[in-house]
């Protein structure tokens, strides 16, 4: 089993959208970003992906200026290249163009060789009603489980 330490997940992801397909993408970083991003200084809160001239970027990720940088650190919020094979582009490129899906990042970890990594979703964008169903589904759940907690005591 791949070893793998999350470093930031895109909990509003998940509640936001539909998630249909994952795809793990390498992301090109300059040195100081990816001591940034082990220490945990990272926010993918309002971050997405889009595929410009074949090649794909994340956008609004920000990283942190690492402390010890100086002059090597970079923009914060700068797009950043992602690493994907060229027909997992190609299949990107017509989800987002023809469908109307989105590219949404998921989380950020490293993996077992010092790498970061990105899991990015193919989504579709929930409508109210949507968001609503999951909440009172979760709370059903929730309600059922202290029932049961209790019915045990």
């Amino acid at each position: 089993m791949r070893q793998k330490k999350i470093i930031a997940t895109n909990k509003k992801a998940r509640h936001d959208f539909f998630i249909d397909e994952i795809y793990e993408a390498g992301i090109v970083l300059t040195g100081t970003e990816i001591k940034s991003i082990r220490q945990g200084k990272i926010n993918l809160k309002e971050s997405f992906a889009k595929v410009q001239n074949g090649e794909v970027f994340v956008h609004q990720m920000h990283i942190s200026p690492y402390e010890q940088g100086n002059r090597y650190n970079v923009d914060p919020v700068r797009p950043r290249k992602l690493l994907l094979h060229k027909q997992e582009i190609r299949k990107l490129i017509g989800y987002t163009t023809q469908k109307g899906m989105t590219l949404v990042p998921l989380s950020v970890y490293i993996d077992e060789r010092g790498r970061a990594k990105m899991e990015l979703a193919l989504a579709r964008g929930k409508k109210l009603y949507d968001k609503r169903e999951d909440i009172a589904k979760r709370d059903s759940e929730r309600r059922m489980q202290q029932a049961m907690k209790k019915a045990r005591e």
